[in-house]
């Protein structure tokens, strides 16, 4: 009753016609008599003490009902005159709520229940607890929408049961400029919910089917749905209820019937609260993507072990390892063909071979290191050593002979690959501060490099020491000895190709068409 008189108020205020103001401002008045009636005669001690007077509560609520009754009648009579058919529509439903209060007073059993003392905590106090709430103070002419700091508006679904209270709350909620949708119980609620996008929920707690904290404990266990921010309609002033409501995930509460003032002030300040954690979300992911975005970068330069090592906080990362196996690969005569293309295009040539080099080496459990110019390093039991290594680094070797022969059908080139390798100890570890390098370091680097430069086309060229890793698996061909600077002679033998897989030529097949 109060509210749609307040609603009428503030759309006459707003927009006339004028002449209707002072008696829906009465109107307003003979409404806030009634609810200070309710609420002496149903003070919350006297329903705990059992001391409800209902027939002297039907008494002193007759006076000031008969005048609500008054100044609706004298308000429906102007809005005829004056054709306002959507203030007759409103009028209407204050007349709807009025003769819901005179069935409840006029109920032949209204008065018995004075006599059970009993159920006035379980019947009466639900009743009077939710009229504990004044009406805002209205004056003819006054501002019934005082100004409020601006906030982004949002979509609310408002969750009533009772048609009236849900319509009049969707009709003020427009008022303020927001979007709503209504929803009869907590399960209609919960499948809208399911399809539509809301910033804020009005959930009525007394429903029929699924009540309001049922649909809270849905809403707050729904991963896609906790975030909503929750504010409980309740007619329940008990402490118990709205602890229970906020222990829940409720945002807030507001009491029946509602303050349009308080109403307000709690939607703006629950939307403002999400506008904040939908933002600090917002910022949380940004920070998340950059630190992927980081953590990648850095996985293209470093190993995964040493870059979870350099994260977790140590400042100088050096590995004397003692078994590891080097292998080098560069394209023969790649000077001269550097020069038959443009950079660009010798770039992206490079740039797709070795990347399916690199694809490689991460299947076969294998670190590259680096590439120079033509040149391509990876090692095998670093940083974390496993004990075929050389059997890996070596079936890498063939698997990028096979890489180079499609690269060859598609391009119709006759690029060819030397490839070294040897077994020993090494060092490894992060050189530099601003731009990080993970590096090898001793005679196993260099003499791979040398194996390489003094190897034959399409045939991987290994030490002995490697050699005897791989005699197990592979076809090997002594080709006697090599002089490496600063080394001496050196034993070297040819991997034909793995035990099984058949013939194949020293090397190798080659596609007939020059560059």
């Amino acid at each position: 009753m109060i509210g749609y008189a307040e609603i009428l108020v503030e759309t006459v205020t707003e927009g006339g016609p004028k002449e209707m103001l002072d008696d829906l401002t009465r109107l307003c008045g003979a409404g806030g008599e009634l609810l200070t009636v309710m609420n002496e005669s149903l003070a919350q001690w006297k329903v705990e003490t059992g001391q409800i007077d209902l027939i002297g509560l039907r008494r002193n609520m007759l006076g000031p009902l008969n005048a609500f009754v008054g100044y609706r009648d004298l308000c429906v009579e102007i809005a005829r005159q004056l054709a306002q058919e959507q203030i007759l529509a409103d009028l209407d439903k204050v007349d709807q709520a009025t003769n819901h209060l005179r069935k409840l007073l006029e109920d032949g059993t209204f008065a018995q229940r004075s006599a059970a003392g009993s159920l006035a905590t379980a019947t009466i106090a639900p009743f009077a607890n939710s009229l504990t709430t004044a009406p805002m103070p209205l004056t003819p002419g006054a501002a019934t929408n005082p100004a409020v700091p601006a906030v982004p508006t949002g979509r609310i679904l408002v969750v009533d049961d009772e048609p009236l209270n849900r319509e009049m709350l969707l009709r003020r909620l427009a008022r303020m400029g927001f979007r709503t949708t209504g929803a009869g119980n907590g399960q209609i609620a919960l499948e809208i919910m399911a399809k539509e996008p809301f910033d804020l929920v009005l959930l009525d707690i007394m429903m029929p089917v699924m009540d309001g904290f049922v649909t809270l404990d849905r809403l707050k266990a729904d991963r896609k749905l906790r975030h909503i921010p929750v504010v409980m309609l309740t007619a329940l002033d008990e402490v118990a209820s709205t602890v229970r409501c906020i222990e829940a995930g409720a945002e807030d509460y507001v009491p029946k019937p509602f303050n349009p003032v308080i109403l307000r002030a709690r939607i703006y300040a629950s939307l403002e609260k999400k506008r904040l954690r939908d933002q600090e979300r917002a910022f949380l992911a940004e920070i998340q993507a950059e630190r992927a975005k980081s953590e990648r970068l850095l996985l293209n330069v470093l190993p995964t072990a040493i870059a979870d090592r350099l994260k977790g906080g140590e400042q100088t990362i050096v590995d004397a390892v003692p078994e590891a196996t080097v292998m080098f690969a560069d394209i023969v005569g790649f000077t001269h063909i550097a020069t038959t293309f443009t950079a660009s295009r010798m770039v992206s040539l490079l740039n797709e071979l070795f990347s399916e080099f690199d694809a490689l080496s991460e299947l076969k459990g294998l670190e590259k290191i680096k590439t120079i110019g033509d040149a391509y390093m990876v090692v095998g039991g670093v940083p974390l050593p496993v004990p075929d290594h050389a059997v890996r680094c070596a079936k890498m070797a063939f698997e990028m002979l096979n890489s180079m022969r499609r690269f060859n059908v598609r391009h119709q080139f006759n690029w060819q690959l030397r490839i070294g390798i040897h077994t020993g100890p090494l060092v490894a570890g992060i050189i530099g501060s601003i731009k990080f390098s993970y590096d090898l370091w001793g005679d196993t680097v260099n003499i791979a490099s040398r194996l390489e430069s003094h190897g034959e086309p399409d045939v991987p060229q290994v030490s002995e020491i490697t050699a005897s890793l791989l005699k197990e698996q592979f076809v090997l061909e002594a080709r006697g000895e090599i002089e490496l600077k600063n080394r001496g002679r050196l034993k070297t033998y040819r991997v034909l190709r793995p035990v099984g897989s058949g013939t194949r030529p020293p090397g190798g097949s080659r596609s007939p068409v020059a560059p």
